[in-house]
């Protein structure tokens, strides 16, 4: 371990490249969705504290990152950006993570530090989730036209999407040699934190896969949903074709005007089904991806058809209990004791 150093501005620069290449690439080898959410925090917080502290980002010391400019960049945020308590919550997590690793080599900023550190999360209130009928899926399924190359690829595409439940990250990543059709069909998702999961996929979903194939070759380097050049597709890019999907499936299934529909309500839809058909919620957990069993939780929360199962269980208050008559068969294995 290096010995630690005195603050000032060129160690500030230094130490933040070196978080980013030794802590985050190096030693914790995070993903590379990680790196770019870390590097647009700093982006904005470094283009926040040039003008706050009119000090350009090679200038700034450990010690001007205090409680007062990280609060005063948080504030900038919701109140500037617009952006929710989530994301607020996200960037803070970024500045904390960074301002660890800076206690250990600079320890002249250390109080500055500690203060900073204990700038609190932000709570929030979490929305129900919001999750489409079977219904309201299949209509959207069949919206695509399979005649067009695009309606073909958007085909699959939804149906590999609801199948799995994956995040839309991990869907436009998959490759095609992450996803197996033998006997035994399923798909090899590489999730948050370079986690990876193996979804079992349907018949249906893997026949449609195996009539796309063709279309866009077989190297398994080759991404399994590109746009028309090739290039893999992005998110907007998934949410601009479930748009245009939902406004064909309307005709058929109405309903699907009255709410938001996105990738990731398709994903709630997958694990509200799973849970709906009996599903062990650890199961889902592991279907989905999810590291926190409360994160699972939710689909019961969210599930009014489940609570009013469980409801008609229950006896109302000041109800008679019914008297428990055991079966014959028991009544006589008692009697011969």
């Amino acid at each position: 371990m290096s010995r630690p150093r005195h603050s000032s501005a060129s160690n500030f620069a230094a130490l933040l490249q070196e978080f980013f290449v030794e802590r985050l690439m190096q030693q914790r080898a995070v993903s590379p969705q990680t790196i770019a959410s870390y590097r647009d925090t700093f982006r904005l917080f470094l283009q926040f504290a040039q003008a706050h502290l009119h000090k350009s980002p090679t200038d700034l010391a450990l010690t001007d990152i205090d409680v007062q400019l990280v609060l005063a960049f948080l504030r900038h945020l919701e109140d500037d950006r617009h952006n929710c308590a989530r994301t607020r919550n996200a960037r803070l997590v970024a500045l904390r993570s960074f301002l660890k690793y800076a206690s250990l080599k600079d320890i002249s900023a250390l109080a500055v530090i500690q203060s900073t550190l204990a700038i609190p999360m932000k709570r929030f209130g979490r929305p129900l989730i919001g999750h489409l009928s079977r219904d309201e899926i299949e209509a959207l399924l069949a919206a695509p036209d399979p005649t067009t190359w695009c309606g073909q690829r958007d085909r699959v595409l939804f149906a590999t999407l609801y199948n799995t439940g994956a995040r839309v990250s991990e869907l436009i990543g998959l490759r095609v040699g992450d996803v197996v059709l033998d006997k035994a069909p399923c798909a090899h998702i590489h999730g948050k934190g370079r986690k990876q999961r193996t979804v079992p996929l349907w018949r249906s979903t893997a026949s449609l896969i195996r009539r796309w194939l063709p279309r866009i070759g077989a190297s398994p380097d080759q991404m399994l949903f590109p746009n028309r050049s090739g290039n893999p597709m992005t998110r907007s890019n998934v949410t601009d074709r479930l748009k245009l999907a939902v406004r064909t499936a309307t005709g058929q299934c109405p309903q699907l005007s009255s709410h938001p529909v996105s990738p990731h309500v398709i994903r709630h839809s997958t694990g509200t089904h799973l849970l709906q058909s009996g599903v062990d919620l650890s199961v889902i957990a592991l279907w989905l991806g999810h590291e926190s069993p409360a994160t699972t939780h939710m689909y019961v929360e969210a599930d009014l058809a489940m609570k009013e199962r469980a409801l008609n269980t229950l006896q109302p208050p000041h109800s008679k209990i019914p008297r428990y008559r055991p079966p014959d068969r028991l009544m006589q294995f008692l009697e011969s004791l």
